[in-house]
């Protein structure tokens, strides 16, 4: 549903930008405004909750836990996802100013490439699961990462005038350069990390802990988003405002996550938590 989000957004925000550029701000303002009326309105919580006397472990105790744990698969788990977050805002954040710095488009241009990235995420997402149940979560976050980083850095090496070359052209998403392709691939090796990453989470742990894990695994999601800007904001400026660098600055983190990765241990789907595909005669 983020991916269907996100194109709306890339293709229709693009498109109001080009017509006045406060248009797209105006844009999420009044989706922001709809979606809190659509959840005060539909959505209904109980008057009662559940109690359970069981003692529910605090933040800061499984924190301690996590760090005191001598295998540090959590905690391997979740710096992984701080710096594949980083990775990915750096192409969110910045790739219409890279399309126009770099490779010479208009600013709506821009965002219409970066929703066929996002497309790749919404075709993607069943299979990524489907992948990551047939041969094991962490082993397709591995090939996820992989593809990324072998991705991204192909993308810096090419030249401009062999990205904007046009593939094909479809409804909606307009023309499809050589970015664009490239893009879309890395949407398909994106969704085989993300699909695969809170489910390893949750079976982490128990079912008492398994909302505190997901608390900190979006702490850490929060704190990529907070930091990615600006490091590589902080890089383009280094290198003289070069916003190919941002694919070199990614691939730096997506290695820095596979390597977090490699020490994983725990994380594949509980027996408890298997569906099950057939029945015995």
């Amino acid at each position: 549903m983020g991916g269907i989000g996100g194109i709306i957004a890339a293709v229709g925000g693009g498109a109001l930008f080009a017509v006045n550029h406060a248009y797209p701000f105006w844009m999420g303002s009044c989706l922001v405004v709809l979606a809190g009326i659509m959840l005060f309105a539909f959505i209904r919580e109980p008057k009662e909750y559940e109690s359970n006397l069981e003692e529910k472990p605090e933040l800061w105790a499984n924190l301690r836990l996590i760090l005191r744990d001598r295998e540090r698969s959590a905690l391997r788990v979740f710096l992984a996802h701080f710096f594949w977050f980083i990775a990915l805002n750096a192409i969110e954040a910045f790739f219409t100013l890279y399309a126009k710095n770099h490779l010479g488009y208009p600013g709506e241009h821009g965002s219409r490439i970066l929703g066929q990235f996002l497309l790749t995420l919404v075709l993607f997402a069943l299979p990524a699961g489907a992948i990551g149940g047939k041969i094991g979560r962490r082993r397709s976050i591995m090939i996820g990462l992989s593809v990324l980083f072998v991705v991204l850095l192909t993308i810096y090496f090419l030249k401009p005038e062999t990205l904007t070359v046009v593939i094909t052209a479809l409804p909606v998403l307009g023309t499809i350069p050589v970015v664009g392709v490239l893009l879309m691939i890395c949407g398909c090796a994106w969704m085989m990390v993300n699909v695969n990453s809170l489910p390893m989470v949750v079976d982490m742990t128990d079912d008492l802990r398994a909302g505190t894990y997901t608390g900190i695994y979006y702490l850490f999601i929060t704190a990529a988003a907070i930091a990615g800007p600006n490091v590589n904001g902080w890089i383009i400026q280094l290198t003289g405002n070069d916003y190919s660098s941002i694919y070199v600055a990614s691939s730096v983190f997506i290695c820095l996550a596979f390597l977090m990765m490699l020490g994983v241990r725990r994380g594949e789907a509980r027996p408890e938590h298997k569906l099950i595909d057939s029945v015995n005669p």
